[in-house]
């Protein structure tokens, strides 16, 4: 059943036509991906079919009683309301519907026997529609689902908050709605990574409406949707399955294209050729043959989808010398908190460094020690005298927005004016102008001021205004936020390639998952970790460590056998016919098994230790296997010595 239909939908923007004659349906339950270069009008088709944005074409039809909520990439929220009341506004539905049905269960109590069949029924219906918004406790869900979005302060006035934390406040409100169909633009934003995995096994398991989403996220896209449309050169084209099989689908496409536009020319040129020798016009056939080269002369071949291009900004790169970064026992402290605690670093050529944690855990702040906007409390941090570090923060605070895209990456109001300046890439010389169309900025568009721009575009002018200085570290903050498919992979290969060095604090898994080299794990109380191999050896490592010191606490917490403990007394008699007194040699080893199982224990204590410690995973983890086996081998005696000192003991006192 449809819960929205849009039909032949048209958008301009500034004169130019940003789509033309959509058509989609969202059906009920189902999850849909968007996606689209920036710039391409992906949120703008959000806003409208969700009511927020006039359209000047078309129909969109929404079904009468579905309830159709919008998550924008800056929601308007009530700065002087707590989260917690915001998010309780999500449950205005539920509260409505709960208390007609307990108006309807009043009156039926009351009715008289003809009216119960209609009541009855209304209340049955109502029943449903509480079931659908989430059942019949709702109010403590919201302190749940602050807690699993990482809305730490639900009393504190929304006003003071980040950007960061409103949205996961609108999100929350939305989700404990539960409305029949979410509109979502770019959800993961801002969100950490142990949250995105909770999102997305949310959308697809619990979540009972449909989807609608823009996001950059390749692993949410493969894990929720069902169906991809994607957004380009103005119109939609359909893909039946998740962003893998969109993949597939698309590279199919683009062959089956190149195979039709490659038939048509060579055609095309067979019938000019026949033209030119002279073809006359006297015969039906040829008078069809003519008209059907004119036909084909006329036909528009596949309009090329440009894609960013930033292969050239790598032959750029300053030398290294030998100290590019060290970190020497470095400690971050923020009022009581401490937020890194001795933390020891040293990169090399070619190091990629992932950095992930939970928001507020430092990730930020460690940057900014690393270009000296932060003095650590301890420690030290070194920077090679070759060193040139360039900068990628979250709100792309470097642009100037009453500046157009010219002016900030020429750094000087007035240079598109100007119409000067090159940017030089070791052999290569480029005008800026043709530098800015590798980041899809024509002419026109370079005139355009930043203030006007989406978040993808400014992100693709922050980029293109750091990469065309040379540096050779780039400290790149939540760089994927807001970037199309396309940029990211041209960004992700612009760093594959990279010859200098990068740190990237990132929540995107599948963007760490292809360019990292090493994954900085920020784990709570200052405990930073540093992982080596990409993301998915990461989560394999760091569930290895976990599992270790599960073990270790497990093994701690059994109580040892005591040495004042004794079995219980001996009656008359029974010493015969139950236990056996012991033998000179068992006497022996008594006096000693608590010795022996003291010591494995405190072997099975310091395994467990080397075990739960990340480094060996890191820098030994070929030896791995072997310690575990030689913690698991004492662990097992041990038990077996306690059973065999628990025997031994009951027959201490036992006479012959």
């Amino acid at each position: 059943m449809p819960v929205l239909s849009a039909r032949k939908l048209a958008k301009a923007f500034g004169g130019d036509p940003l789509f033309r004659d959509l058509t989609l349906t969202i059906t009920r339950g189902e999850r849909v991906g968007l996606l689209g270069q920036n710039g391409t009008g992906k949120s703008t088709l959000l806003k409208a079919l969700a009511g927020e944005e006039p359209i000047d074409g078309g129909v969109i039809e929404r079904r009468r009683d579905a309830t159709i909520l919008y998550l924008a990439q800056e929601p308007p929220l009530d700065a002087a309301a707590t989260p917690r009341a915001i998010i309780e506004g999500g449950l205005v539905e539920w509260r409505k519907t709960k208390a007609a049905y307990e108006e309807v269960s009043q009156k039926l109590a009351l009715s008289k026997h003809t009216e119960s069949e209609a009541l009855v029924a209304q209340q049955a219906a109502l029943a449903e529609s509480i079931e659908h918004l989430g059942g019949w406790e709702q109010e403590h869900v919201v302190a749940d689902l602050a807690e699993k979005l990482s809305i730490l302060d639900l009393d504190r006035p929304v006003g003071t908050m980040s950007g960061g934390e409103r949205r996961r406040i609108a999100l929350a409100r939305l989700l404990i709605a539960r409305p029949d169909l979410a509109i979502l633009d770019e959800p993961t934003n801002h969100l950490d990574a142990e949250t995105i995995e909770w999102l997305e096994k949310h959308l697809a398991d619990e979540f009972g409406g449909a989807v609608l989403m823009v996001t950059h996220d390749r692993w949410v896209l493969d894990a929720v949707c069902d169906r991809i449309l994607e957004l380009e050169n103005g119109a939609l084209t359909e893909y039946k399955g998740n962003y893998s099989d969109y993949v597939e689908q698309k590279a199919d496409l683009i062959a089956h294209a190149e195979r039709v536009e490659s038939n048509r020319l060579n055609l095309l040129r067979r019938e000019s050729a026949w033209l030119k020798r002279g073809a006359r016009a006297r015969t039906t056939k040829q008078k069809a043959r003519i008209q059907r080269a004119e036909a084909l002369m006329r036909v528009e071949g596949p309009k090329e989808v440009k894609n960013v291009s930033l292969g050239a900004t790598t032959q750029g790169v300053r030398r290294m010398g030998k100290t590019i970064l060290d970190l020497e026992d470095v400690s971050l402290t923020l009022g009581d908190r401490k937020l890194v605690r001795d933390l020891t670093l040293r990169m090399v050529a070619g190091d990629r460094i992932g950095v992930v944690g939970r928001n507020g855990a430092g990730k930020t702040s460690l940057l900014r020690a690393v270009t000296g906007e932060l003095e650590p409390s301890a420690g030290k941090v070194t920077l090679g005298l070759n060193t040139r570090i360039a900068v990628v923060d979250q709100a792309r605070a470097q642009l100037v927005d009453d500046w157009t895209i010219f002016d900030n990456v020429a750094e000087r109001e007035g240079a598109e004016r100007a119409g000067g300046g090159t940017v030089t890439f070791g052999e290569l010389t480029l005008e800026l102008r043709q530098y800015l169309e590798r980041f899809l900025f024509d002419g026109r568009k370079q005139r355009q001021k930043v203030g006007s721009l989406s978040g993808g575009e400014r992100a693709r002018v922050g980029l293109a205004k750091i990469l065309k200085n040379g540096a050779n570290l780039l400290l790149l903050d939540e760089p994927t936020n807001d970037l199309d498919v396309a940029t990211l992979s041209a960004l992700e290969e612009l760093l594959e390639e990279w010859p200098g060095c990068a740190i990237v604090v990132s929540h995107d898994r599948a963007f760490l998952n292809n360019v990292a080299t090493a994954i900085l794990s920020f784990e709570g109380d200052g405990r930073v970790v540093l992982y080596q191999g990409n993301y998915d050896t990461f989560r394999s490592l760091k569930a290895e460590a976990d599992e270790a010191l599960r073990l270790s606490r497990k093994v701690a917490s059994t109580p040892s056998p005591k040495v004042e403990a004794k079995s219980e007394p001996v009656k008359a008699g029974e010493a015969s016919s139950t236990l056996k007194p012991l033998t000179f040699a068992e006497k022996k080893e008594l006096d000693g098994i608590l010795d022996r199982i003291a010591a494995l224990e405190e072997r099975v204590t310091k395994l467990a230790a080397e075990l739960s410690d990340p480094a060996l995973y890191a820098a030994r983890s070929a030896e791995a296997p072997k310690i575990q086996k030689e913690h698991d081998d004492a662990a097992r005696e041990a038990e077996k010595l306690t059973l065999r000192w628990e025997e031994l003991e009951a027959r201490r006192d036992v006479k012959k």
